[in-house]
């Protein structure tokens, strides 16, 4: 279920910040959805019949569902309800589940395989007899150092129902704790991403004092630097042309409203109700990146340049950790 958030001017004054900046009024019922994390951590352990069946989940980022699920063999008869839990809940990134059932007290109950030490015992005797070898002095210190002579009781393939359904409980319980841990993971990605787009649109109002010289000073340029040849002569209304060409080459208003409306749009789908907002978060992210650096290339001025070099390093502390979006 999607998670929302209330968040008034008052309790969150970075979203008034960001409004003044792009115009948006909102209405008093507005109700702002809250991104979530692609990042969480949940535990949950249930006690049952002396045994302790503790679940515990983790998840990072990824472009898809990606669910490793390691549960004791006596549980694989879930894990496909499991994985099923996962895929409807996380939706999508890196989720590792890890199932572990002991018993509560501490003890795990232990038996001899008989039959496998009996195995050893007959091979041994036999590679003696073949080999010619002496008979181990330490029978007892032979073969219990061997592997697969020690059975552990409480990991047997007979699990009841009851059992089945407390780790399907616990994991549900581990899922609800992650969902909490990347919401708030959500809260904290949500203001500053709010914080990064308030100071790229404070950099994009520096721009507008410097198109308005911009232009001038490049046609004085150029006008200063055939007034120094003087022994060439030229056409006043074909190079009033060709400056007008040129200048609209150079002009950036087409990539000043591009760059506006996807702020805005970024906004919008950052408290869109709808969840699993990261991937067009990330798309958005380009499209604002292609038009920054074309008024980069376009600007053809010191001071403008260092404005959107600004932009550009605000903006690529957005593409870091909008990867961490659901």
């Amino acid at each position: 279920m999607p998670v929302f958030s209330f968040f008034s001017e008052k309790t969150c004054p970075i979203r008034k910040k960001i409004r003044k900046f792009v115009g948006f009024k909102p209405t008093n019922d507005i109700i702002l959805a809250m991104i979530l994390s692609m990042t969480g951590f949940g535990k949950a352990v249930k006690l049952l019949n002396h045994k302790k069946i503790t679940v515990e989940v983790k998840s990072l980022n990824s472009k898809q569902l990606d669910a490793q699920v390691k549960l004791p063999q006596s549980y694989r008869s879930v894990e496909l309800e499991i994985r099923g839990r996962l895929a409807q809940q996380l939706q999508r990134g890196k989720v590792d589940v890890f199932i572990t059932s002991e018993n509560a007290d501490g003890v795990v109950p232990m038996s001899m395989n008989i039959e496998q030490l009996k195995l050893y015992k007959q091979q041994i005797d036999e590679m003696s007899c073949a080999l010619g070898l002496p008979q181990p002095t330490d029978w007892y210190n032979t073969l219990l150092r061997l592997p697969d002579v020690w059975r552990n009781e409480q990991n047997g393939d007979e699990v009841g129902d009851e059992e089945l359904a407390a780790v399907l409980q616990a994991t549900d319980e581990s899922l609800s704790q992650l969902l909490e841990f990347r919401a708030q993971e959500g809260r904290r990605l949500e203001q500053f991403f709010e914080e990064k787009i308030a100071a790229i649109q404070q950099l994009f109002g520096e721009v507008e004092p410097y198109e308005t010289s911009r232009l001038e000073r490049i046609k004085e340029r150029i006008i200063d630097g055939l007034t120094k040849l003087e022994s060439v002569e030229y056409d006043k209304n074909r190079l009033e042309q060709e400056l007008i060409f040129y200048i609209e080459k150079l002009d950036i208003t087409e990539e000043k409203i591009r760059l506006q409306n996807h702020i805005n749009y970024f906004l919008e789908t950052l408290h869109a109700t709808e969840p699993g907002q990261g991937k067009k978060l990330g798309f958005i992210t380009q499209e604002m990146g292609r038009e920054i650096n074309t008024m980069g290339s376009k600007a053809n001025q010191a001071e403008l340049q260092q404005v959107v070099v600004r932009m550009k390093d605000q903006l690529e502390q957005i593409k870091e950790q909008v990867l961490n979006v659901l």
